[in-house]
């Protein structure tokens, strides 16, 4: 069995951004720009948009936060992002989600401009993503790729599946795994809730990916020997034996499943660091205009 290190990889993707940044600020050029809109207060968006502004630093990219109380209108919010798009300076920006009830989250991820998309969301570059053709993917998505790719993990005639259909992370990684392309050309199931014999399904997976939102919900019996693991869960759970009270667990019972598997990647320190790891690689592409719209 291999732990697959995304903290390790994210740091390496890190280092590769850094050198190619340092570059083009040589070349006389600014470097990346990313932007983030976050709405109210909520908990977890703010250690993540923290994170991110971090990470940017370390690699080199300027970073920008606006900030909006959760009563803000949806009228207010569309015309901060009709700012953003407009603006020269901002490469891409994200819209952080969870937001406020009052504000449709399918209108405001559509208001994004295609080419300052780097969460992958837009209608035009999901499409894109369908297709084939040069786009941001969703960068939860894009981050597991990586892994993939680097840790050199089989995937051509493959069966996956696909623990959960959303579609941030379930529906693109079914896409990407089974589109023709390395890695890739895997025969995909995607279950989701209402999937008959969910169990007898997963345990015929070569490599299972688990994105369903339930800690703990993917078990021994549910494993194939030496299948590739990916948990993309995270959950803060009640526990005793830690200082704060809580431990963070993913959607597999790792002690239990771990000893099956070829590969695993471990909660915390697997999937989580390559999201953001992903989204600097699609603001990084979004300053080099390597995408054409």
């Amino acid at each position: 069995m291999k732990i697959i290190d995304g903290k390790a990889t994210a740091t390496e993707i890190k280092s590769e951004i850094k050198s190619i940044v340092a570059k083009m600020i040589d070349e006389g050029k600014r470097p990346p720009h990313l932007a983030a809109i976050l709405v109210g207060d909520d908990p977890a968006s703010q250690t993540y948009v923290n994170s991110k502004a971090k990470t940017c630093q370390d690699v080199g990219f300027t970073s920008s936060l606006y900030r909006q109380e959760a009563d803000v209108t949806e009228a207010e919010l569309l015309k901060l992002i009709d700012f953003l798009n407009n603006d020269h300076e901002v490469d891409g920006f994200i819209v952080q989600l969870p937001l406020p009830k009052h504000i449709s989250v399918q209108k405001v991820l559509n208001s994004v401009a295609p080419h300052k998309d780097v969460d992958g969301f837009h209608p035009v570059n999901v499409g894109r993503m369908l297709l084939g053709e040069p786009t941001y993917l969703p960068a939860t998505p894009f981050g597991i790729m990586q892994l993939i790719e680097r840790y050199g993990i089989e995937t051509e005639g493959k069966n996956c599946v696909v623990l959960g259909r959303s579609n941030i992370v379930g529906t693109p990684m079914g896409v990407l795994l089974s589109r023709n392309a390395s890695p890739g050309n895997c025969t995909v199931t995607l279950c989701h809730s209402r999937t008959q014999n969910l169990k007898a399904i997963a345990a015929n997976a070569d490599i299972l990916i688990a994105a369903i939102g339930k800690p703990g919900f993917v078990t021994a019996d549910m494993v194939k020997d030496n299948a590739v693991v990916i948990d993309v869960g995270i959950h803060r759970i009640p526990s005793d034996k830690t200082k704060s009270g809580f431990k963070l667990t993913g959607d597999v019972s790792y002690d239990e499943v771990a000893s099956k598997c070829s590969y695993i990647t471990p909660v915390p320190g697997g999937v989580g660091p390559m999201t953001i790891a992903g989204l600097l690689l699609n603001t990084l592409k979004a300053a080099q205009k390597e995408i054409t719209y």
